[in-house]
C-alpha cells in the first residue's frame, strides 16, 4: 500500500526506517508502529556503502512514503563487522539530522535474539563471527511479553569458552553458529537447539521493532556523540597501541 499525500497522517507513529549493515547481510526496513511497511536485503561481498541509499530509495519509492512521514532513523549499533557498522551509523546520522529525525539505537545482538520472539523459558544466544576465532555473543531470555532481555552483557570469547558457560538447553543462532557449527555440536550436544536458517542474520524489520520500544521510552541517540559497540579494539586500534 503506498501512503501519498495526506495518507501520511494516517499512518500509525512512530514511522521508524531501520539501517541494518553489521553482517554481509544488509538490511533496510520501514516500520510503523509494531507493524513492517516493507524490507530490502541484500548479502553481497561489496561495502554496504555501495548499497545502502539505493535500497532506501527503493523502499520510499515502493511504499509512496516521503520524507516528511518518518519519525525516526534507528540503527543497528554492534557489535559486527566495524566497517558495516560505522556506514550504517554516518548513514543514519546524515538521514537523522537532514530529516530533522529521531535517532535510535538498537544492539546487533538485541536484535537477532528478538527474532525468537516468545520462546519460553529457554536460554537464546545469537553468536556472530567476529574473526580472529572468536565470536561475538550474549545471553537472552524472555521477558513476559515473550521479548528476549539481554541477561549480562555482551561478550567477545571463543567458540570453546562460549561452550565452557552453558549448562543448560540453548537457541544459538547467528553467521557464527554456522562458522563454528563443529564445535558447537560437538561439545554442546545435550543442549543444543536448532533454528531456521532465515534467523541466522540480523534483519532491519526487527531492528524497527526494537526501536518502536526505544521510541515509546524515549531513548533518542545524540548524533554528535554517538558511537558503534565495539566491544574490542580495532585492528587499526591495535596496531597503534603496538
Amino acid at each position: 500500500m503506498a501512503y501519498i499525500g495526506k495518507d501520511f497522517k494516517e499512518l500509525p507513529r512512530p514511522v521508524i526506517l531501520a539501517l541494518e549493515t553489521a553482517t554481509l547481510c544488509g538490511s533496510v526496513a520501514l516500520v510503523s508502529q509494531s507493524q513492517c511497511l516493507a524490507e530490502f536485503s541484500l548479502q553481497t561481498g561489496e561495502t554496504h556503502s555501495r548499497r545502502l541509499l539505493a535500497g532506501i530509495d527503493w523502499l520510499l519509492q515502493e511504499t509512496g512514503i516521503d520524507w516528511p512521514a518518518i519519525d525516526a532513523v534507528a540503527v543497528s549499533l554492534g557489535p559486527g563487522s566495524f566497517t558495516g557498522l560505522r556506514i550504517g551509523l554516518a548513514t543514519a546520522k546524515g538521514l537523522a539530522l537532514a530529516g530533522d529525525a529521531k535517532l535510535i539505537g538498537v544492539g546487533t545482538l538485541d536484535g537477532l535474539a528478538a527474532q525468537l520472539f516468545n520462546v519460553s523459558e529457554i536460554l537464546i544466544c545469537p553468536v556472530l563471527d567476529a574473526r580472529k576465532k572468536e565470536i561475538y555473543c550474549g545471553f537472552y531470555k524472555c521477558d513476559t511479553q515473550g521479548i528476549p532481555r539481554l541477561q549480562g552483557e555482551y561478550l567477545v570469547v571463543s567458540p570453546d569458552e562460549l561452550c565452557a558457560r552453558i549448562g543448560e538447553p540453548v537457541v544459538l543462532l547467528g553467521d557464527g553458529a554456522t562458522v563454528y557449527g563443529n564445535i558447537f555440536g560437538e561439545k554442546l550436544t545435550d543442549f543444543i537447539k536448532v533454528v531456521p536458517a532465515k534467523a541466522y542474520f540480523p534483519r532491519a524489520a526487527t531492528i524497527g521493532l526494537l526501536a518502536h520500544e526505544k521510541w515509546q521510552q524515549g531513548e533518542f541517540l545524540d548524533p554528535a556523540g554517538v558511537e558503534p559497540i565495539y566491544i574490542r579494539a580495532s585492528e587499526a586500534e591495535l596496531n597503534l597501541g603496538k
